[in-house]
């Protein structure tokens, strides 16, 4: 592997929908050169190879990976044995041990790690954060993200090709979200119930309450729920001096709205359009060409994978 230099040569696994997409931005972000793509399905438009052994035979600085779940940990820790830096979509790991393989991995590497918690790169997000200190002590949070439609890949419903359900797929944003706005307190679980109406190997329903450092929280996540729009996405924050909100607009999956709130009355603190899609792959590119290595705030991600797993054992 060569040195980083200005723009890494960034090599990408799999360029379905979403890894397409990020593929995209860092193109166009300029942050880092597209070197090689590897996918069994092919693409009209790129030369791809057929298998991720192949990607990881080519002279590459960083690696973007948007496989199937089940693959994530392996091949992030293929690539960051041999010194490349990673990329990877959410979830890093099916549970938490796979996930402490990987950071592990990186952290013997010296080698950037970043996973795809796109949220937290939101415009809403960051005001969310930055406002939280003018509520006062919070008390409650309240975080909510039902999808219409549910995944449209057969592997989401086996557990041991996707780690989880509805939970896994999108409950991981909102604990991911709450935990980095409150900057990783101890967090345990209080309680859990899964449910699974279509019969499901996983869930398709997750409501839980979690003890985030003090802070009661609850959290509802599910697939196909007759919400009467595509998706409902909120996290909400309460204090002894007010609240702060995010939450998207008209069912959108991408446009949100972030609100100080008092008793009666909201303050816009942030308004769509944002074009956050692409922009933790292009952030993590950027980092990289800076020459960054390995960060410590990884572990936040084995944090998060565990208290998913905790969430998952207290409802079984």
């Amino acid at each position: 592997m060569t040195a980083v230099a200005t723009r890494p040569r960034l090599g990408f696994a799999g360029v379905g929908w979403i890894g397409r997409s990020r593929l995209d931005a860092i193109a166009r972000s300029g942050a880092a050169e597209v070197a090689a793509v590897a996918d069994p399905a092919g693409a009209d438009d790129l030369d791809c190879l057929g298998s991720f052994d192949e990607l990881l035979e080519r002279d590459l600085d960083g690696i973007v990976i948007a496989t199937p779940s089940a693959l994530h940990a392996e091949q992030a820790v293929a690539a960051l044995d041999r010194g490349v830096a990673v990329f990877c979509q959410k979830p890093l790991g099916r549970d938490a041990a796979e996930a402490r393989a990987v950071v592990d991995a990186a952290r013997r590497a010296d080698r950037l790690l970043g996973v795809d918690l796109s949220y937290r790169f939101t415009a809403a997000a960051t005001e969310l954060r930055e406002g939280l200190p003018s509520i006062g002590e919070p008390y409650a949070v309240e975080l909510v993200f039902h999808n219409a439609y549910g995944p449209d890949k057969p592997w989401f419903a086996e557990r041991r090709l996707s780690g989880g359900g509805c939970l896994i797929d999108l409950g991981i944003h909102l604990v991911d979200l709450a935990l980095w706005a409150l900057d990783f307190p101890e967090a345990t679980v209080r309680s859990a119930r899964f449910l699974s109406p279509s019969g499901l190997d996983v869930e398709e329903v997750a409501l839980a309450e979690l003890d985030l450092g003090g802070v009661a929280t609850r959290l509802a996540c599910s697939w196909r729920l007759p919400a009467g729009r595509e998706c409902v996405i909120e996290a909400s924050f309460y204090g002894t001096e007010g609240g702060v909100a995010l939450h998207n607009v008209d069912g959108s999956f991408y446009d949100l709205r972030a609100e100080r709130r008092d008793a009666t009355r909201a303050e816009p603190l942030a308004e769509p359009p944002d074009d956050w899609g692409g922009r933790a792959a292009v952030d993590w590119a950027r980092r990289l060409a800076a020459g960054e290595r390995y960060d410590g705030a990884a572990e936040q991600h084995v944090a998060v994978a565990r208290l998913l797993d905790e969430v998952a054992r207290c409802a079984s």
